[in-house]
């Protein structure tokens, strides 16, 4: 058998988008083929067009040389297809072994569930993933690495042939990812084929035997991943060479803006004390478990602090509240834009509009002309992929969410942005556009605090880089004079906590 899977000619149409145009795409036994692409390319449409969720306007499938018609996602289930997702959507009050075998339950001669037995396999297929949990563990207090892998056994349960893996790294830490490709690597050796969809250049050279790339729904080409560098898969991705992936500015920075002063935390962070000024972008880096997400969450008002003080433009402010601190002049772009950032079933004029919405209101009314107006302008600067703003942001693909949830942000008086893993999820041409958003904002004096892992992210994008670790600051560095050696170094240095 030379492809388990192959689609030729396959084209979806939805209202106003030509979502794949005569795409085609194989896999073969055994094999992880990368699949790569912008934002609103085609990819989500393409998974569920496989696993069932939605049918092709015209096209032929194959699995193992045989036509198909997958009209269900119990039709793909039959055929040995399965998909691990970014978000994992599991039922997480149920335990492990329920999760695994959700739907396809081991029964007794009675009829009942015979739970020792399901039990029984669901840690047999752990064993396999070499997974250190119980089968009884209840799923929604595992980490996300851990429901992934979940999910992964939940495939082999049934038998799956072929499983898709769609940014499966993006919420893991360095570590969860190892784990990650140490599990892919075991699931080749055994003969399964995997379709993995990822923006990180690491998991696809890493991983893949060959890589294909999509670009606004149409297939432009595959390689081996040997005969395919980078910036080739850029320029694909793109349809044009990028010359500067981190396009930073250089913007004279002016009076400080915000300062913390030996913020303290019980149990999460300690004596953290960094500042920012107009015009000026400030990295908080470090390893995960570092605290940097925690500090910006109490300065911002979503949790608190029991030490210490902060400061906007030299005056200190009392303890505050999402809603106080946008009063205020602090905006909080949210690392988990699904579940802090956005309201995905909400249009996309009234998510930009959300956070100032007393602009918008007249009499108690809301001008929704206004509204429109000014959700247009920021959505087409930031250059989001939808019909029309009235879209439901839970139709657009991931990328241009997370443009959604920066474009809320820009509708305010802000002074100081919180911006917690900004281009986390993203392709690189929104990347660049986000960047450019960055630039524009230093520019018209707005202060940045950027959350960041990617430590070329964190040197191109910033003007001062603050390291933590174990809740502490162990060090601060221009930019210029920084790189990542000394940055790591740093984010593992002895803080000396108790």
């Amino acid at each position: 058998m030379d492809k388990v899977l192959e689609l030729r000619g396959v084209s979806k149409s939805f209202p106003g988008v030509k979502a794949l145009s005569d795409v085609r795409f194989d896999l073969k036994p055994g094999e992880v083929h990368a699949l790569m692409g912008e934002n609103g390319a085609g990819k989500s449409t393409f998974i569920k067009i496989i696993t069932g969720v939605h049918q092709p306007d015209s096209g032929e499938i194959f699995i193992a040389g045989s036509p198909v018609s997958i009209k269900t996602p119990l039709d793909a289930q039959a055929l040995g297809v399965a998909a691990v997702y970014q978000h994992v959507t599991c039922f997480p009050d149920l335990t492990v072994a329920e999760n695994i075998f959700m739907g396809h339950e081991k029964t007794a001669r009675s009829g009942r569930i015979d739970w020792k037995a399901m039990n029984s396999e669901a840690d047999n297929l752990l064993l396999q993933l070499d997974a250190k949990f119980d089968s009884r563990a209840e799923m929604g207090r595992l980490s996300v690495a851990k429901q992934q892998i979940v999910e992964i056994a939940k495939a082999l349960s049934a038998n799956a042939k072929i499983i898709i893996m769609d940014e499966p790294t993006a919420a893991l830490s360095r570590r969860e990812c190892e784990e990650l490709y140490r599990i892919i690597f075991g699931l080749k050796e055994k003969g399964v084929s995997v379709i993995f969809i990822s923006h990180r250049f690491e998991d696809v050279y890493r991983l893949s035997d060959r890589i294909t790339v999509f670009r606004d729904g149409k297939y432009i080409n595959t390689w081996k991943k040997e005969e395919v560098s980078e910036n080739d898969l850029v320029v694909a991705m793109v349809g044009r060479e990028i010359v500067q992936f981190f396009p930073k500015r250089d913007v004279a920075a002016g009076e400080e803006v915000f300062r913390a002063e030996g913020l303290g935390r019980a149990g999460f962070f300690r004596d953290v004390s960094f500042s920012v000024k107009c015009g000026e972008i400030v990295a908080l880096t470090g390893l995960v478990g570092a605290g940097r997400t925690e500090v910006c969450d109490a300065i911002y008002g979503v949790t608190s602090y029991d030490a210490g003080s902060i400061s906007l433009d030299g005056k200190k402010l009392p303890h505050l509240t999402p809603v106080k601190a946008i009063d205020a002049g602090i905006g909080l772009l949210p690392e988990d834009r699904h579940k802090q950032g956005l309201l995905l079933r909400w249009e996309i004029s009234k998510n930009i509009s959300l956070p100032f919405l007393k602009k918008y209101t007249n009499y108690s009314m809301v001008d929704t002309k206004k509204e429109d107006a000014q959700a247009g302008e920021v959505a087409g600067k930031l250059k989001v992929k939808a019909t029309s703003v009235h879209d439901k942001v839970s139709t657009l693909s991931g990328g241009n969410q997370q443009k959604v949830v920066v474009a809320k942000l820009l509708g305010g008086n802000m002074k100081l942005i919180i911006m917690d893993e900004p281009t986390k999820g993203v392709d690189v041409g929104a990347k660049v556009a986000i960047y450019e958003v960055m630039n524009d904002l230093v520019k018209s004096g707005y202060g940045i605090i950027m959350i960041s892992s990617e430590m070329p992210e964190v040197l191109g994008m910033s003007d001062r880089v603050v390291v933590m670790r174990e809740g502490r600051v162990t060090a601060t560095f221009n930019t210029k004079e920084a790189d990542q050696t000394m940055i790591l170094k740093a984010a593992m240095q002895d803080t000396g906590a108790a």
